[in-house]
């Protein structure tokens, strides 16, 4: 590639590995302040007991916590392994993600790394390392944020409208590198976004009331019991109210599409103009990812009467659609519960929870998806076509 600087694998493994200990580090700024609403970059990193400012030699990742014992230089207070697990575990994400595309046949089509692999790479590091924090403030306080969710899904527009600069348009369809619509899941993609702009709308207007109002924040919410004087499934009608707009919408514009030729002509221009294609591939899948959460949510909660799942896993789906697109998030999403049953017989056995956080096997559920990918949209056309 002209105009690169070639870097040998050897070389690049070990700068990956580096820069991925160095996000670690700043996952583990996310996963202590964002849940208190804290600012991310002020002021910096202290010790949590003593309050004292880290030194620059004392924040280096990996290294510090081992040359320190784990323990704070000042007040010699123990300092949780979680640090140095979540940038060990951040450091191998990029080495074994790298590995996986671009140095095994298990993802086919990617190219490169220095042909426009990096681009494919890099959007889908930025969501596991989010996905890391998300499991990690998950299991600790059973909340997600969804500001990390929003990030990763903007990740995914922007990059699937901007993968045609990188990629042969046919490349990014015969491969599934990036989410592309055809015309008619363009149309259903466009109607459901202005149905959810309505329902935004009537939601901030006060006309459509939000499910389990509340005073408390999500974290406290998620810390202490459910109050016994909600009605689930009224709660769950609400969220239905919320969604109809944007079925209808879909509905609406997939109606007019078929209806109108002339409309139905220019839009399969305008949408299968790739960067369009891309962005409209990116917001279904985005929809599809949040659909088959909140689908099995309000389904859930109807029929035991109980809250089934959270707000913050249908975002955390959605956010995964963004990125890979409606079928490989469907099927992350039925493969998750494998993990969570691992975990679900340890916690039977070993500890007392009231509940199960079902982010981290979401994300697990994804990860899988992604390593796995070829197979899984082998089988996916098997059953399609057969």
């Amino acid at each position: 590639m002209a105009g690169c600087i070639i870097i040998p694998d050897g070389l690049l493994v070990v700068f990956l590995f580096a820069i991925g200990a160095c996000v670690g580090s700043f996952l583990n700024v996310v996963i202590y302040r964002l849940p208190k609403d804290l600012s991310l970059v002020h002021p910096g990193s202290a010790c949590p007991f003593c309050k004292r400012p880290i030194a620059f030699y004392d924040n280096i990742p990996l290294l510090s916590w081992l040359l320190l014992c784990g323990k704070c230089r000042k007040c010699k207070a123990r300092i949780s392994p979680r640090y140095f697990f979540v940038e060990l575990l951040t450091a191998l994400l990029f080495v074994a993600l790298y590995w996986i595309y671009f140095q095994t046949s298990l993802r086919r089509g990617v190219g490169g790394f220095y042909e426009g692999g990096y681009i494919f790479y890099l959007v889908h590091i930025i969501m596991l390392a989010s996905f890391l924090a998300v499991s990690a403030i998950d299991l600790e306080l059973y909340v997600i944020p969804l500001s990390i969710c929003w990030l990763v899904t903007a990740v995914g527009f922007v990059g699937s409208a901007a993968a045609r600069f990188f990629y042969v348009p046919e490349v990014i369809r015969g491969y599934d590198l990036f989410p592309a619509a055809s015309a008619k899941v363009a149309i259903l993609a466009a109607g459901g976004l202005v149905g959810l702009i309505i329902s935004i709308f009537l939601l901030l207007a006060g006309l459509v009331k939000t499910s389990y109002p509340s005073e408390k924040t999500e974290s406290e919410n998620a810390q202490s019991e459910q109050p016994e004087n909600y009605n689930h499934r009224l709660e769950m009608l609400k969220e239905v109210i919320f969604l109809l707009p944007i079925v209808f919408g879909a509905f609406v514009a997939f109606k007019i599409y078929k209806r109108v030729p002339r409309f139905a002509d220019w839009w399969i221009d305008f949408s299968q103009v790739p960067v369009i294609a891309g962005l409209f591939g990116s917001l279904w899948g985005y929809f599809i990812g949040c659909a088959v959460v909140w689908i099995t949510r309000i389904l859930g909660t109807f029929v035991f009467g109980r809250e089934a799942m959270g707000l913050g896993d249908v975002h955390l789906m959605g956010a995964a659609g963004a990125v890979l697109g409606p079928w490989p998030v469907v099927v992350a999403f039925f493969i998750a519960p494998f993990f969570g049953l691992s975990w679900a017989v340890f916690c039977v056995f070993f500890k007392k929870m009231r509940q199960i956080p079902y982010g981290p096997f979401l994300s697990m559920g994804v990860f899988a998806v992604m390593i796995s990918h070829n197979a899984v949209m082998n089988w996916l056309q098997f059953v399609w076509y057969r």
